[in-house]
């Protein structure tokens, strides 16, 4: 049964929730966009590798086109390759795919929407805020997590980086005016719990999306990687945590401020 320390629940002031694969079901079908663009990007530097969509989804998962693009070029040794239109171009055939393909997920949105009458909620990612936009419209998301609180790796940083870098959750903190420790970070890859975790942010794995023979495995990963504990879904992760800030809120809390839906204290 996955537990968090009651204290860390009580400094709780935000939700960071990574997006790909962790708020919605984006994994597959963005590398089934991704990958003719990044099969295209290999021709063009002269590389014999090719990829399927789910080989680029095991390769590259938890990093964004240009960490993964400037990675296969220097494996051939290519360093002087212009990553700029290829970035585009991923971005543009992604961000259009997965708002065509997309859903909302009931449960989800059920489970973010208790969970924010006591914390506020943010989105960090890897991913272009462009791609963010699109998949939080057709999920049904966007006045849970509003665009003034999506924090993107590639565009909200002055030079675009990927996690496990942990500047884009360092960034989100110093945006929203939080300590680390006040933001509970939930994630679905290696190098997202990384990311979090070297931020100082306490970390929850997430499984939801996660193909079902590769959790145990994941789940494993996770905790190595420095979560805390490891989740099943969104749903499991609220029933852990609702109670301690319920309590916390109706006795005014540490600061004697109730939490309002969607806003810090």
């Amino acid at each position: 049964m996955p537990t968090l320390p009651t204290p860390l629940l009580e400094r709780l002031e935000y939700l960071l929730c990574d997006a790909d694969g962790n708020l919605f079901p984006s994994e597959e079908p963005a590398f089934d966009a991704s990958v003719e663009v990044t099969n295209a990007f290999l021709t063009e530097i002269g590389s014999d590798q090719r990829f399927t969509a789910e080989e680029l989804r095991l390769a590259s998962t938890g990093m964004n086109f240009r960490t993964t693009a400037l990675r296969l070029a220097a494996e051939v040794g290519v360093t002087d390759v212009d990553i700029e239109p290829w970035v585009t171009q991923e971005k543009r055939a992604v961000s259009a795919h997965l708002a065509a393909t997309l859903r909302p997920h009931a449960p989800t949105s059920a489970a973010l929407t208790a969970m924010a009458q006591y914390l506020a909620l943010a989105a960090v990612s890897s991913s272009a805020l462009a791609r963010l936009a699109g998949c939080f419209t057709a999920t049904d998301l966007d006045e849970l997590i509003p665009p003034d609180r999506r924090f993107s790796a590639e565009d909200s940083l002055p030079t675009p980086t990927s996690k496990p870098d942990p500047a884009v959750y360092l960034h989100a903190c110093a945006e929203l005016g939080i300590a680390p420790e006040a933001g509970l970070a939930v994630e679905d890859s290696i190098p997202g719990v990384r990311s979090a975790v070297a931020a100082g942010c306490p970390t929850v794995g997430n499984l939801l999306f996660v193909p079902l023979a590769e959790q145990a495995e994941r789940a494993a990963a996770l905790t190595e990687a420095g979560a805390l504990t490891v989740v099943s879904s969104w749903q499991e992760l609220a029933d852990l945590i609702l109670p301690t800030l319920a309590a916390r809120d109706s006795s005014g809390g540490a600061d004697g401020e109730l939490l309002t839906t969607g806003t810090a204290r």
